[in-house]
């Protein structure tokens, strides 16, 4: 009898880090399930003067134009010096000029384009298990359901020595020439 609780024992921690492995990898699984749904979306809420005209500062700024360009001369030199034909056509490119680039068809919607560069969801996750106004008001609500709240990290996969045009990174000095804040929002300093 003692050996069989012996036995016992020493299973129940290897099913117990089964289970536990399972339900992260389940939730990882998840967490890149949400749907990409465009910066239109994000418009309709996030472009009123009073909650700061986000969309505008981001239409405005050098994100928007992120797919546009990769097709000008300049990065066309840029590519061939590379070997790359066509850098509106290259993953080494796309992957950080375009929101969701390399995701799933599946996980991108009607409403998605290409075409809008480094969108609200390239920083702030894919929006479409986050977008209605019932869960963007409740910041845990919106975070777990994919909202990310951009950091120094969410920037340099971008802005690293991999770009080409690469000439280092002060997170500071760039993230508050793209500020968007919320003024509505109190609670985190109205980022």
């Amino acid at each position: 009898m003692r050996q069989w609780s012996a036995r016992l024992v020493i299973r129940i921690p290897w099913s117990i880090v089964l289970l536990v492995l399972l339900a992260l990898g389940s939730a990882a699984a998840l967490a890149a399930d949400h749907a990409f749904i465009g910066a239109a979306k994000c418009k309709m809420c996030h472009n009123k003067l009073e909650k700061g005209a986000q969309f505008d500062k981001w239409l405005a700024g050098p994100h928007a134009k992120a797919f546009e360009v990769l097709g000008s001369e300049k990065a066309k030199t840029i590519a061939k010096e590379k070997g790359i034909a066509d850098p509106q056509k290259a993953d080494a490119c796309l992957k950080c000029h375009v929101t969701g680039h390399g995701a799933a068809a599946a996980r991108l919607t009607d409403k998605y384009s290409a075409a809008e560069g480094v969108s609200c969801e390239s920083c702030h996750g894919a929006g479409g298990d986050y977008w209605k106004i019932p869960v963007m008001k409740d910041r845990a609500q919106s975070v777990a359901a994919g909202l990310i709240l951009p950091d120094e990290k969410t920037c340099v996969g971008c802005h690293n020595a991999e770009s080409p045009t690469f000439k280092g990174f002060d997170f500071a000095k760039y993230s508050e020439k793209i500020a968007h804040p919320d003024p509505t929002t109190a609670s985190d300093g109205g980022k």
